[in-house]
């Protein structure tokens, strides 16, 4: 019975994140931007940071086989660097 009340305590926490501040906002909901406006909108440098957000954790899953049991390498060598370049890289868009 615990999976039960456990899920739906989070189908309410994203109710009340996700659903509620809408209803009470109060203005009419925004068309958002269509997909080929907004790939129009990215810069050379960002496409070229998401093709090697792709790649590179591809590359290093071939080259260290982490279902070889090899899967903290994989972690601290495929996935991190990934997720500091991110980090930094919106850091640094934050200050401009």
């Amino acid at each position: 019975m615990t999976g039960i009340s456990e899920i739906l305590v989070l189908v309410l926490l994203i109710t009340c994140i996700v659903i509620l501040p809408r209803m009470l906002k109060g203005d009419p909901v925004k068309k958002g931007s269509s997909p080929k406006k907004i790939l129009h909108k990215f810069t050379a440098k960002t496409r070229l940071a998401i093709i090697l957000t792709l790649v590179y954790p591809l590359a290093a899953a071939l080259y260290l086989k982490p279902w070889d049991d090899h899967l903290m390498r994989y972690i601290s060598y495929g996935m991190i660097p990934v997720f500091l370049a991110w980090a930094v890289a919106w850091i640094l868009a934050g200050k401009k």
